[in-house]
């Protein structure tokens, strides 16, 4: 299959969001893309009971589902002082009180090395990967023997760190320096396997580049270019951006009230 080159100029703006008409209760049909979203349904569902299915057949469908996943890049170190480095798309914010992030490492066909470093109480390093070094990370990924060093072949720079003693990455723009709060070994409730890990890492240190940050102290979405995970090996960036704001009852609880009366009233006639 032929495609097109990478658009290296492409970058995230912001946008109205998609229905700047909507109303409280408004159903998705009163729109035309809602309308054209619901004119799949016609097609049916296909409903799949996860206890029957192979497990072969879940991953594929959940990977390609559950999208776009953020990506741990994770900096560890073993006992006897090898080094590694694996991204994780099994990953996620849990907390800012106390800051807490979480990944999960499969163990098949093996347990990794990852989850066996995090525990050695000598911390790790979670790293966000963006545009111009995805490549650097994805090779990370080989699926190398136990103890290989995938910085020797990344291309990434080691930085030191000022808590733990795995490396960051360098050409990061955030990085975390963290300590292993809590290590959950997921067994299946059936054939009693030990599936996954899920990692929980309290943040001791983060590392930002001053480049990224707006005027409000926070990362600026047009300028990070982080990428995410998508299903088979289909990676995604960020397109453009839209804000809602959240809805505050105090102020909004009086036009509530009417729209609902006047549902009720609707339903009545």
């Amino acid at each position: 299959m032929s495609l097109p080159p990478f658009n290296h100029d492409a970058h995230s703006k912001f946008t109205e969001p998609p229905n700047t008409s909507w109303t409280f209760a408004q159903k998705i049909e009163n729109t035309e893309a809602g309308r054209k979203w619901l004119e799949g349904e016609q097609q049916g569902w296909k409903v799949i009971d996860t206890d029957r299915e192979d497990t072969a057949r879940l991953y594929p469908l959940m990977i390609s589902a559950i999208v776009p996943r953020p990506i741990a890049f994770v900096s560890s170190v073993s006992t006897t002082g090898v080094e590694n480095l694996a991204p994780f798309s099994w990953f996620n914010m849990v907390t800012n009180n106390p800051p807490l992030v979480s990944f999960c490492c499969s163990s098949n066909p093996r347990i990794k090395d990852t989850p066996t470093n995090v525990r050695n109480g000598l911390g790790f390093t979670v790293n966000i990967i963006s545009e111009p070094f995805v490549e650097n990370a994805n090779v990370a990924a080989i699926n190398a023997p136990p103890e290989f060093d995938e910085w020797s072949i990344s291309g990434l720079t080691k930085a030191p760190s000022v808590h733990v003693k795995a490396p960051r990455v360098k050409e990061s723009a955030f990085s975390m320096e963290c300590e292993l709060f809590q290590a959950i070994d997921v067994i299946h409730p059936v054939s009693g396997q030990h599936t996954t890990t899920m990692i929980l890492a309290r943040v001791k240190y983060i590392h930002v580049r001053n480049d990224m940050l707006n005027e409000r102290g926070v990362i600026d979405i047009t300028k990070y270019k982080p990428v995410a995970r998508l299903g088979d090996i289909s990676y995604g960036r960020l397109g453009d951006v839209f804000r809602l704001p959240r809805s505050v009852w105090d102020q909004e609880k009086e036009k509530i009230g009417r729209v609902l009366e006047n549902r009720e009233q609707k339903e009545d006639q």
